[in-house]
């Protein structure tokens, strides 16, 4: 069975979060808390921040929850 998988798209990245594989270090929220804010729905607004931005603070998780991919054309 496949991993549960959200994606967020907006420009040229999609971000993609693991529920299931976070473990709530919160280093997203502390780091760019305008992108990732648990208490809004959905809790990642992709237009927080510059997407160089958002892939920095992805690549510090640390459990894998977050990652990135380019999104298709």
């Amino acid at each position: 069975m496949d991993e549960p998988t959200i994606r967020y798209s907006e420009g040229e990245i999609t971000v993609l979060w693991k529920p299931d594989r976070c473990i709530h270090s919160g280093i997203c929220v502390r780091g760019l808390p305008k992108v990732f804010d648990v208490k809004r729905r959905p809790w990642v607004d992709m237009t927080g921040a510059e997407e160089a931005e958002i892939i920095a603070q992805v690549e510090r998780c640390p459990s894998g929850a977050l990652s990135w991919e380019r999104s298709e054309a």
